[in-house]
């Protein structure tokens, strides 16, 4: 089994979703489940953030120009439903459906007509970033699938492929990832500034630089980088205190 990862990054104005999460920074939708056929899609998503910013994606999901992974800007005369299976002051939960039209196509149909059936999908939403991480068999034509999606994406969306990975018997990736605690967003982050001398003294670039370089807006790469690094001090803090336990328990 392998994963395959990669990202769209909405242009402004191009999908009401994607703007409200530009607008309130920290708001993330992670995907519950998200299931194909030739000629449907549904999923549902959980949404976490503020109560102004659930509010706010609740309107966006329910707008007639939204059809949850649609990738057709005009009218596409799908129906589509939505409804909110749980809501509190932090979080939604909410069901998508729609039937395709001749027209119609997401990120799923072309994964399901290029590399077959038998897919998992899981997917993360921050800001205009859109990750897609697939799990599929070996030897599916995954090359050919990135191109065929880079035809039915416009202008108004960029699209980065992230990684290509085998998978271990347990499910994880055989990459050698240390931080693979870490979510797939702020790894990137970290892995970039790394690579382009973010860390470095005296810096070789700046964090707006990095932030054109890679497509992504600065507040939203500054929280992912900040958020990486507590994690990874935490973790740094919590072994070290591990480590001194048991030196002073008379372990060697």
């Amino acid at each position: 089994m392998r994963e395959f990862v990669f990202a769209l990054e909405y242009e402004p104005g191009t999908n009401p979703v994607a703007d409200v999460l530009a607008e309130y920074q920290g708001t993330s939708i992670r995907s519950l489940s998200c299931h194909v056929t030739s000629d449907s899609l549904w999923r549902v998503d959980r949404a976490e953030g503020p109560e102004a910013a659930l509010e706010a994606l609740e309107k966006a999901y329910k707008t007639g120009e939204f059809f949850a992974d649609c990738l057709v800007k005009d009218d596409c005369g799908a129906d589509c439903d939505v409804q909110v299976l749980d809501r509190s002051s932090d979080e939604r939960v909410v069901y998508t459906y729609w039937d395709r039209t001749d027209v119609c196509t997401s990120v799923p149909h072309v994964a399901l007509e290029r590399l077959g059936d038998g897919l998992l999908f899981e997917t993360y939403r921050e800001g205009r970033r859109y990750r897609w991480r697939i799990v599929l068999g070996d030897g599916r034509p995954v090359h050919d699938f990135f191109d065929a999606l880079a035809e039915e994406v416009d202008e108004c969306t960029g699209m980065e492929m992230l990684r290509l990975t085998e998978l271990g018997p347990d499910g994880s990736s055989l990459d050698g990832d240390s931080d693979a605690s870490l979510p797939s967003e702020q790894r990137d982050a970290l892995y970039a500034a790394v690579e382009y001398g973010y860390y470095e003294t005296p810096r070789r670039i700046e964090l707006g630089d990095l932030s054109d370089r890679l497509g992504v807006p600065r507040s939203t790469l500054s929280y992912r980088l900040r958020r990486a690094e507590a994690a990874l001090a935490t973790a740094f803090v919590s072994a070290e205190d591990s480590l001194e336990s048991l030196a002073t328990n008379g372990v060697r």
